[in-house]
């Protein structure tokens, strides 16, 4: 099969095409043909040689895909030989066939493309399980989105949007705040020129935000804690803005305030299953009724993903950058 490798950690360049053998199966996987996969911050980091792949893990790119299932033991799942899925993958996905845990396939939602299909695992595996698991987002509720026209971004803005609650975004440009508006966010703020810790205590009337998603951190930290409200929580799921911030304690012994984080790829099966059920459960009837739509900023074929990670790396994009495979 066609596929892309890291060559050795470094920029966009050292992806390279490739051939390889089909991935072979473990018990419980699927053998995925795949039509596109979704390129994402974590594959970035693990070109750069800073996301380590897990034990058992396939070492090619890609978490997330879509297509169709052509081998695999499905049992009881009901899958069939022949559905058509989008899934979450440890790794792997930038390729023709990819393994997948079955019970981490979903269906392609009535009306989307596989390609569009294909943009969703990853980052609404990502954002239910850290929005309203971890942070538990109540009803009535309000939620603040660092880098809300990034793929997490958009994801959270029209999820919780649609979902009932009051959001608000931050993003680099006045056209990305623009952008963020238009999916639903009641407020957008530019980074670069507003203060964003004041313009949300402002418009919470004094009271702040409940909940933050973040993948920032460093000097962010100290802003967002100010404008939580009282036990209000505050998720990392990215540290680009650094490792390392200073943190006034005492505002979260007075105000009862949450700091927490997590990563979601070397989570067991079993956890991700769980979200996997959610999902289907409570977010794909949203997809198919019209209330959360596909944002995708461009679309690459299969050999051009060194072009996809420099685009996204320059972070000019608004919502996510795919590979077509099919």
């Amino acid at each position: 099969m066609r596929a892309i490798e890291i060559t050795q950690p470094g920029g966009p360049e050292v992806l390279q095409l490739c051939e390889r053998q089909r991935p072979s199966l473990q018990p419980g996987q699927v053998l995925i043909k795949v039509h596109a996969a979704g390129v994402n911050r974590p594959d970035l980091l693990q070109r750069a040689g800073s996301y380590p792949v897990p034990p058992g893990a396939s070492d090619l790119p890609g978490l997330e895909v879509a297509g169709e299932i052509v081998a695999g033991h499905v049992g009881d799942s009901g899958w069939r030989i022949g559905d058509m899925v989008c899934a979450l993958v440890q790794g792997g996905g930038y390729a023709q066939y990819c393994a997948a845990q079955i019970e981490l396939c979903l269906p392609i939602p009535q009306g989307w493309s596989p390609l569009e299909a294909a943009s969703l695992p990853e980052t609404f595996f990502t954002v239910w399980s850290n929005v309203f698991d971890r942070a538990a987002l109540a009803p009535t509720e309000t939620l603040l989105v660092q880098g809300g026209s990034s793929g997490i971004g958009v994801t959270a803005i029209q999820l919780a949007k649609a979902l009932g609650h009051r959001v608000f975004a931050t993003a680099g440009s006045d056209e990305k705040c623009r952008a963020c508006e238009e999916l639903g966010a009641d407020l957008a703020i530019n980074y670069r020129t507003g203060d964003f810790a004041a313009a949300v205590k402002d418009a919470t009337g004094g009271k702040g935000v409940d909940v933050i998603l973040d993948m920032v951190g460093g000097a962010y930290v100290p802003r967002e804690l100010a404008c939580l409200a009282d036990d209000g929580r505050l998720v990392f799921i990215a540290l680009l803005g650094g490792g390392k911030a200073e943190v006034p304690l005492g505002q979260i012994l007075l105000r009862r305030l949450t700091v927490t984080g997590s990563t979601l790829r070397p989570r067991p099966v079993l956890f991700k299953a769980a979200i996997a059920r959610q999902l289907l459960a409570r977010v794909w009837p949203l997809l198919e009724d019209g209330l959360i739509k596909p944002v995708i900023y461009r679309i690459y074929a299969l050999e051009e993903a060194a072009e996809a990670h420099a685009l996204m790396q320059s972070s000019t994009h608004i919502g996510k950058v795919m590979l077509k495979v099919v």
